[in-house]
């Protein structure tokens, strides 16, 4: 019995081991990538936070800082172009983030019913993300131009006079939602479509037996199993919707006024603009707190989806 004992204690220590051994090499194998993201992303991330709290000037080829405390934090409450920025990119990205939503679950939806020259559909819808940010911006300034533009062109094939799209400020923002809602419709159209071919085929065959329709099955089906896939998508979205830059560079530049002001092009503004880093790291660091807070809510929400799941 003693024998055993010891062999059974023998086998234990060699098992400790072995996952010791195990958690170090699975540390050293990390090691790399934690020492890139450090580099990468930590780091400048501090130093942009430390910046936040400086003054910083340029004299004989190298910056001068001073310690500004807490003056820029305090500045963003009455710059009236950083509300101007934060309202229209929260508009921006409700409208932009809606409207991919709704057009890229319609268009999963229909292609998931489809059977033939599916390969086909799917090819076309996802053309719009696979042009770069530039070129999109050429398309759409020549689409939308008051004097040549196609848009008027056809307006007035039926009659309408011409729209200023991008100059009049009551529509120009609507406009640029548009040109992000072409743009971006296809990235929720493929997570959708994915979604909807992985669900569970027994529950719908179920569901015909007890002889619901089409809407009955969207209703009390589709969706309620597609909630993950959709707060996942919101979430990708929304952070990637309060990001935009080159579509408001390259249609408007901010304009008319600042009636397509969105936050990051006022980051641009200040950081290579009007050269106020100190002001512009403070800006940066109000915009990362707000998108990570978004973040946890939208994550939030989706534990709180697969829990009554």
């Amino acid at each position: 019995m003693a024998g055993v004992a010891a062999k059974g204690d023998a086998r234990g220590i060699a098992g400790q081991t072995e996952s010791a051994d195990q958690r170090l090499w699975r540390w050293l194998t990390l090691a790399p990538a934690l020492v890139m993201l450090l580099a990468l992303s930590i780091i400048p991330l501090v130093g942009l936070v430390l910046t936040s709290f400086q003054n910083v000037a340029w004299a004989e080829g190298r910056a001068v800082r001073s310690w500004a405390g807490l003056d820029h934090y305090r500045a963003l409450f009455s710059d009236a172009l950083f509300g101007a920025g934060l309202w229209n990119t929260g508009l921006f990205a409700l409208g932009a983030v809606t409207g991919q939503m709704l057009l890229g679950f319609s268009l999963a939806l229909l292609v998931s019913k489809v059977s033939r020259a599916r390969v086909l559909y799917r090819t076309i819808f996802i053309l719009p993300i696979l042009i770069p940010g530039i070129v999109i911006g050429a398309i759409w300034k020549l689409m939308l131009n008051f004097d040549f533009g196609l848009a008027n062109q056809i307006l007035g094939l039926v009659g309408l006079g011409p729209v200023d799209w991008l100059g009049d400020g009551r529509i120009a923002l609507l406009s640029v939602i548009m040109v992000d809602i072409w743009h971006w419709t296809p990235f929720c159209f493929l997570l959708f479509l994915a979604g909807l071919e992985s669900l569970p085929q027994d529950v719908y065959e179920a569901t015909k037996i007890d002889g619901a329709n089409a809407w009955q099955e969207l209703l009390y089906v589709t969706l309620p199993l597609m909630v993950p896939t959709i707060v996942v998508t919101f979430a990708f979205r929304l952070v990637l919707a309060f990001k935009v830059f080159d579509e408001v560079y390259l249609l408007t530049k901010g304009g008319p006024g600042t009636a397509t002001e969105v936050i990051s092009f006022t980051l641009y503004q200040r950081f290579f603009t009007e050269d106020k880093a100190g002001y512009g790291s403070a800006m940066s660091v109000t915009v990362i707190f707000l998108v990570c807070l978004l973040l946890v809510v939208a994550l939030s929400a989706r534990r709180r989806s697969e829990g009554r799941a």
